[in-house]
């Protein structure tokens, strides 16, 4: 069997927990560490809280991953960080959602914290960047856009979200990731991994809300923060964001550090976990810069 031929194959089993060992790695930490749900302004998240003597570190997954997503970063950096993830509440406000993030930390006793974003994460971490920028230590802003403009013309974004059947809405979800497994076969294991979430694991009105968090979501207030603490880290085989999309949050961000992984995809945090790791160690102040497997300068390229 061809390899693409067998991607595909794994992807059409569905959403069985026992789809690839992948999802069963994730599956055996999210049942060691489950997560909390929490009400912060009137809205109910999911809450990991994981201690360590060390720096805090906020994880903001993206459209597709709860909290559990970050398994392989959590699990590489435990006990060296205090580490909080979080899984998005079933409304769609980004301002009122980075709020509530610096509710978490004001209920946590912490003042201020490295905020790690992913996609619709890394748009969220820019946005309590901006709003709250005294809560915020370093920002790193992950595989992401700061304008959601080039999403207009998008599905899901094109559409009414609010009227477009939560059936659609999975499916365009899974034609998209079996298009990305049939290119990148090495990826199949992860696709199928984020087809449970597609197909469930996030319930059906969370999901919709998080696609109208990206439609509707305010432009990101202006950053006040040094150079040395803020980070880009991007994949230059990135197909859901495109190197002019890049370009943009590099010119608007103006990172002291930019990682960039050749090839990573949308997800490094699960394909390249040791790299990974090692870039957040170096932004957490963990290790000096430089020091690390990426080597030193503003752009780091492995």
């Amino acid at each position: 069997m061809r390899r693409a031929d067998a991607a595909g194959a794994l992807l059409r089993r569905g959403c069985g927990r026992s789809v690839s060992a992948l999802a069963a790695e994730r599956d055996a930490f999210a049942a060691a560490h489950p997560e909390r749900v929490e009400s912060l302004g009137g809205r109910r998240w999911g809450v990991l809280d994981l201690p360590g003597e060390g720096p805090v570190l906020l994880l903001c997954p993206g459209t597709l991953g709860r909290a559990d997503v970050f398994w392989r970063l959590m699990t590489r950096l435990r006990g060296r960080v205090r580490t909080l993830a979080v899984t998005y509440p079933a409304s769609h406000d980004l301002g009122a959602w980075a709020d509530d993030l610096a509710r978490l930390l004001d209920r946590r006793g912490i003042a201020r914290a490295t905020v790690l974003g992913s996609s619709l994460g890394g748009y969220l971490a820019q946005v309590v960047a901006g709003r709250h920028g005294e809560r915020v230590e370093a920002l790193v802003a992950a595989n992401t856009l700061s304008d959601v403009a080039p999403l207009a013309d998008r599905p899901p974004y094109a559409g009414d979200v609010a009227r477009t059947p939560l059936a659609a809405l999975r499916e365009g979800f899974a034609r998209g990731l079996r298009a990305y497994a049939e290119a990148e076969p090495d990826a199949a294991e992860l696709m199928a991994l984020l087809l449970q979430d597609a197909e469930g694991r996030i319930p059906g009105r969370h999901l919709r809300a998080r696609i109208a968090a990206l439609k509707l979501a305010p432009p990101v207030p202006k950053i006040v923060a040094s150079p040395e603490r803020v980070h880009v880290i991007e994949s230059e085989d990135d197909p859901l964001i495109p190197e002019p999309v890049r370009a943009a949050v590099r010119a608007r961000l103006a990172p002291g550090t930019v990682w960039r992984f050749r090839k990573g995809g949308h997800f490094p945090y699960v394909s390249r976990p040791d790299l990974y790791a090692a870039a957040v160690e170096e932004a957490l102040g963990l290790t000096a810069p430089g020091a690390g497997p990426w080597g030193g300068g503003a752009l780091r390229v492995r």
